[in-house]
């Protein structure tokens, strides 16, 4: 697994590739959640008010959920024009994380600068910004727009706290401290309606999620700690969902008494399938996800696999057995 807790972020590397570009291409990654957006949009308006020409851009545009983030419509759901002179990825740890919009912006820019805070991070590009103590995006970006001196508006306020609240689960990750509780205050004296966030990520759900549910839950299993779930593309279509993720179920999953560790194996198009994992404290699903091919947080994490649901599950249970297993023998 890549390790980043030596390599100190490039703060003025960084700053000088923004004062050198004046179009800048800004992308986070595929199925994005409100850290990618908030990160997105929270860095995108400064340097718009910097009088840099900024393109902000993620495959599919902003989940409907997202939109009541300040200036979400100017989030293009494609780019295939144009050159830049930089282009910065947010949020993504990896380069197929950050999809079609990426991977044109890769091939058609001069620079890259990779700005994130996932463990898991495989270091591409030109500038690294990569922080694994932070607990969201949006953390790093608020340091970012403190070094180079620029003004947090109400609106970046308002993206930023958006990261925040929904990364950390409303400050309620085991990893929260005092410093994220700072921002957010600082945020929120700029203007970040916290309630309202709070509101329109934490506090809702579709019902088309509750009748996703309504189909996964009898496929859970429970067993030495690991607690698991399968959805497939029939139960989404009786649930009417065609492309959203599992409504919250693998968090859901994680907070039963017996279970350490929880998985959702989602069954996509083309014989692949999605898999999500969380842990409580003490349990690294980041590594269990790398070792998979995908990455993410110590107790948030997930990828994607070839095969059936079954065959994928033949692979990856034992694995987070064996997760399970070190977890455990770290604690005695």
């Amino acid at each position: 697994m890549p390790t980043t807790e030596h390599a100190e972020p490039q703060w003025q590397a960084a700053a000088q590739a923004i004062d050198g570009a004046r179009s800048i291409l800004l992308v986070s990654h595929i199925a994005p959640d409100g850290d990618a957006i908030g990160s997105l949009l929270g860095l995108s308006l400064p340097l718009k008010k910097a009088g840099k020409f900024v393109t902000a851009a993620i495959d599919g545009g902003v989940p409907q959920e997202l939109r009541f983030i300040p200036h979400s419509e100017t989030v293009l759901p494609v780019v295939d024009a144009g050159e830049f002179d930089l282009m910065i990825t947010l949020d993504s740890s990896d380069l197929e994380r950050i999809g079609r919009a990426g991977a044109y912006g890769m091939a058609h820019s001069k620079q890259v600068i990779n700005l994130d805070h996932h463990p898991t991070n495989t270091r591409y590009g030109d500038i690294h910004l990569i922080v694994p103590e932070a607990l969201a995006a949006v953390e790093v970006v608020y340091d970012f727009l403190n070094f180079l001196g620029a003004d947090i508006s109400q609106a970046t306020a308002f993206a930023l706290l958006t990261g925040l609240v929904t990364d950390t689960q409303g400050f309620r990750i085991s990893a929260t401290n005092s410093r994220t509780l700072k921002i957010a205050q600082d945020l929120m004296g700029k203007g970040a309606p916290l309630s309202q966030i709070m509101a329109r990520t934490l506090n809702r759900r579709t019902y088309e999620e509750v009748e996703l549910w309504k189909q996964a839950l009898p496929s859970v299993r429970l067993q030495d700690g690991l607690i698991y779930a399968a959805v497939s593309q029939s139960d989404m279509r009786k649930a009417g969902l065609d492309k959203a993720g599992d409504g919250g179920l693998v968090s859901y999953l994680v907070t039963v008494d017996k279970a350490s560790v929880s998985i959702v194996f989602k069954e996509l198009p083309k014989n692949e399938v999605e898999v999500g994992f969380r842990a409580k404290p003490g349990y690294d699903v980041a590594s269990l996800a790398f070792q998979l091919g995908g990455g993410g947080h110590t107790l948030a994490s997930g990828c994607t696999m070839t095969g059936t649901l079954r065959q994928v599950q033949d692979i990856v249970l034992p694995l987070a057995r064996q997760t399970i297993a070190d977890g455990s023998a770290s604690r005695e």
